[in-house]
């Protein structure tokens, strides 16, 4: 019989995506994917990826959609989709080089961006946003007053969900 170690999780194998999320994670991106499932069919289909972008007032020709389908290696189940989400999870900066990036636009450590200060970056440095990317930003960002909170605004990037504010 096997001795158990009190405080640890059993290791999984790197076969289950699952064991990649914790169960609010998991539920998140269920609802997730239950929304882009628009015919509930459980799979994500071209025609679901349309009817998703024009219910967000969006519309997608053929080829952009045709474009995200080919990049699942099969049909989109939940299991896929949560194996893509993690691949693009996996993707982003570390929290250490986001927050570094942030503390730049934040010299007092308020951890708070002006919306100002914040735009002028977006739009003079780096990969520049376009407005519509920028209202598309302040749409989802963390905000406090009129400065969005770069600390939630992390959790937010490498994460997803919604975060509560910190005391």
């Amino acid at each position: 019989m096997a001795s158990k170690t009190k405080g640890k999780k059993p290791q999984r194998s790197g076969s289950s995506v699952f064991a990649n999320f914790d169960q609010q994670q998991i539920q998140e991106f269920k609802e997730a994917f239950t929304i882009i499932d628009q015919d509930r069919d459980g799979f994500i289909s071209d025609k679901d990826l349309k009817d998703m972008w024009a219910s967000l007032g969006v519309i997608k020709d053929d080829a952009f959609l045709s474009d995200m389908i080919k990049e699942s290696t099969g049909p989109i189940n939940f299991t896929m989709f949560l194996t893509f989400m993690g691949d693009k999870l996996q993707n982003t900066d570390t929290d250490d080089v986001l927050q570094e990036a942030f503390k730049t636009l934040d010299p007092d450590l308020t951890g708070l961006i002006s919306t100002k200060n914040f735009t002028n970056a977006l739009t003079q440095l780096g990969d520049r946003f376009s407005k519509e990317e920028i209202k598309q930003m302040y749409d989802v960002a963390p905000m406090k007053g009129d400065a969005v909170d770069w600390k939630r605004f992390i959790k937010l990037i490498k994460y997803g969900g919604d975060f509560e504010e910190e005391s």
